[in-house]
């Protein structure tokens, strides 16, 4: 999943960074809020963390922006202690949930995903597909109870699928979810990677659309 963290404290943002990273997120920083609101504007991503205290345009006018344009994609504001007021104006602005600063950084990871499902309209962390089950809170996908060991891309792709069901979704799409900016692919990356994808969970859970991209099987 693609995360966007808004934070200006370099320390807070490799704390969130590091601990998202390790739990399959697929994270992107930045430290300003004019470059913040351009890219939720711009780009698709799953779920954001925004700090209110941003320099060049504050949180909360980052927040109203993106909700008056259609920006629709769950927020997560992070305000300092006791600041109550700054919570209150975040919820009515848009915020879909908050956190309050000193946070540890496996609570963050928590709520993000419950954002995430909830987004999605899935309640568990526990989906179903078929014989098999993803869990997003262990990061494991077993058949029939039995564990399938997936590399973190294909865990990835897999989690992506999953969220998407029901439409088809672009190799463009995939590859801005799966891999980082920095990340040196081949051009063919998502073609393999569907590939491997398909030889350990069987060649009908994933269908390719000629011309248009990927989706789960009929059956999933």
């Amino acid at each position: 999943m693609k995360i966007l963290v808004g934070e200006d404290d370099t320390r807070i943002a490799e704390v969130l960074a590091s601990s998202l990273g390790r739990s399959g997120f697929e994270v992107h920083r930045e430290s300003d809020g004019e470059t913040i609101w351009f890219r939720a504007d711009t780009e698709d991503f799953d779920a954001i963390i925004l700090d209110l205290g941003l320099p060049q345009m504050d949180g909360l006018t980052v927040l109203k922006r993106w909700r008056q344009a259609g920006v629709l994609t769950p927020v997560l504001i992070l305000t300092a202690r006791g600041q109550w007021e700054e919570r209150v104006e975040g919820i009515e602005a848009g915020a879909d949930d908050y956190v309050v600063k000193p946070f540890h950084a496996l609570e963050i990871v928590a709520r993000m995903r419950a954002l995430i499902r909830r987004s999605k309209g899935m309640a568990s962390s526990r989906i179903p597909f078929g014989k098999y089950e993803m869990d997003m809170r262990t990061m494991q996908v077993t058949e029939d109870g039995n564990p399938i060991d997936l590399t973190p891309q294909e865990f990835r792709l897999m989690a992506y699928l999953l969220h998407n069901r029901g439409r088809v979704v672009s190799q463009l799409e995939i590859t801005e979810h799966i891999y980082r900016q920095d990340f040196e692919r081949e051009s063919n990356a998502v073609e393999v990677l569907v590939a491997r994808l398909r030889k350990r969970l069987g060649r009908d859970v994933v269908k390719t659309r000629r011309g248009f991209g990927y989706m789960l099987g009929a059956d999933y």
